[in-house]
């Protein structure tokens, strides 16, 4: 997958959770020999486990942003002479290979509604739902 917030975002929190989890275990062996420490555990506990879901769910954030768009050029002969048509194209990453997409002619459609447009098909086609 290539770099996005989210993916960048989403490997923060999963470096966080475990440092939680490895903070957590050793409050853990110190509670053994302090009772009193064990609400502490508890709680550094659940930090860790919520920073880890937290993590998993913008994973689908991660995938839906890495999305690559580009503006393909075709040349026609024509009786007149050549003629250049240019379209907007997609592709992204689905079951292990890479898919491309007719979007629209960059006459008829800016690249931002190319962008929204991809986005959600690759949502459909992956079984996400858009953010």
């Amino acid at each position: 997958m290539h770099k996005t917030v989210a993916g960048e975002k989403r490997k923060a929190l999963q470096k966080e959770a475990q440092r939680l989890k490895r903070e957590g275990k050793l409050a853990e062996k110190a509670a053994r020999a302090r009772p009193g420490l064990l609400a502490e555990v508890a709680t550094i506990l659940a930090m860790a486990e919520n920073a880890l879901l937290d993590a998993r769910n913008l994973k689908d954030s991660a995938r839906l942003e890495d999305l690559h768009i580009w503006e393909m050029k075709k040349e026609k002969d024509t009786k007149n002479g050549v003629k250049t048509y240019s379209y907007w194209m997609a592709s992204w990453r689905e079951s292990g290979r890479v898919r491309h997409v007719y979007l629209g002619s960059c006459r008829k459609i800016s690249q931002e509604a190319a962008m929204q447009k991809a986005r959600k098909m690759k949502a459909e086609a992956l079984g996400l739902r858009e953010r």
